[in-house]
C-alpha cells in the first residue's frame, strides 16, 4: 500500500485542532485551492484526503509554544494522568509522534529517568525547539528527532509509541501503522488519544474518527486492542499491541 506522504507529514507536524487554533497553508498549496477553502475554518487545515493536501507550517516554535503548552489545556488533556496510565518502566524507551514543543515529551522523560524519549516531528523549528527545551530543563534523556513524511526515523526500537490528537490527521493510517510496528520492541504498545465525535473540542465531527474506526484500522494494520481508558472528557484513549 502506497503511503500518502503529505497526509503523514501533516500529522507529524502537530495536531493544531487540539488547541482550536488556526493555521496557514504551506506555500506549495495552489491559490485556487486556498481560495476555495477559505469559507470554513476546518478546511484551512486540509485534513488528508478531504481537500487537496495543503500542509500546516509551524515555523515559529516559540509562538506556537504559547498555544500548545497553555496551562489551561491541562484541565481536559490531563497529560500527567495519561502518562501515569501508560505504566512506563523507568528504563522504557518511548516515542512521542508529533511532539511539537514537547508538551508530552518532557512529561514522558520525567517518567522514564533511566530510559529514553524520542520526540518526533518533521518541522525543523519544532525539532530545534524541543532539543533546546530539553537542554534548558535538564532532560538529557530526550532526543528530538527530525522525522520524514513516511518515516518517523526512530533510531531504535521502542517500548511505547504515544500519538496524541494526531492520528486523525494521518493520510494512509493503516500503511503508516504497519511500518511503525517494525519499530516496536516485542510486547511494545501504541497508545492513541484522539477526539470523540461528540466532543466540542477538536475538528468538526465529520473529520473525527470514532474509537471503533480506529480499532478497525489498527486491526487491519496488524494490532489488537489491549486496553481502554475512559477518564478523558473529550477523547478516547486506546492502547494497542501487535497481533
Amino acid at each position: 500500500m502506497k503511503v500518502s506522504q503529505r497526509g503523514t507529514k501533516r500529522a507529524l507536524l502537530c495536531a493544531l485542532w487540539m488547541m482550536g487554533v488556526g493555521c496557514t497553508h504551506d506555500q506549495g498549496a495552489s491559490q485556487e485551492t486556498q481560495m476555495q477553502e477559505q469559507p470554513r475554518a476546518h478546511e484551512r487545515h486540509a485534513h488528508g484526503k478531504h481537500h487537496g493536501g495543503a500542509q500546516h507550517r509551524f515555523e515559529d516554535a516559540e509562538a506556537w509554544a504559547r498555544h500548545f503548552d497553555d496551562p489551561e489545556r491541562d484541565a481536559w488533556q490531563k497529560p500527567d494522568e495519561v502518562v501515569s496510565a501508560l505504566e512506563l518502566q523507568e528504563d522504557a524507551k518511548v516515542a512521542d509522534l508529533g511532539s511539537g514543543t514537547g508538551y508530552f515529551a518532557v512529561r514522558l522523560a520525567r517518567a522514564v529517568p533511566g530510559g529514553k524519549v524520542y520526540g518526533v516531528d518533521i518541522e525543523p523549528d519544532m525539532t530545534r525547539y524541543l532539543g533546546e527545551r530539553a537542554r534548558r530543563e535538564g532532560l538529557g534523556n530526550v532526543e528530538a528527532v527530525q522525522g520524514e513524511a513516511a518515516d518517523p526515523k526512530l533510531p531504535e526500537a521502542v517500548d511505547v509509541v504515544l500519538i496524541v490528537d494526531t492520528y486523525h490527521h494521518l493520510g494512509d493510517r493503516v500503511g503508516y501503522m504497519r511500518r511503525l510496528g517494525e519499530k516496536l520492541k516485542p510486547g511494545g504498545r501504541v497508545a492513541i488519544v484522539d477526539f470523540r465525535r461528540d466532543s466540542p473540542r477538536g475538528p468538526p465531527a465529520e473529520h473525527k474518527l470514532t474509537a471503533e474506526q480506529v480499532e478497525e484500522e489498527m486491526k487491519e494494520a496488524g494490532y489488537r486492542l489491549a486496553k481502554k481508558h475512559d477518564f478523558l472528557p473529550d477523547q478516547y484513549f486506546l492502547e494497542f499491541e501487535r497481533s
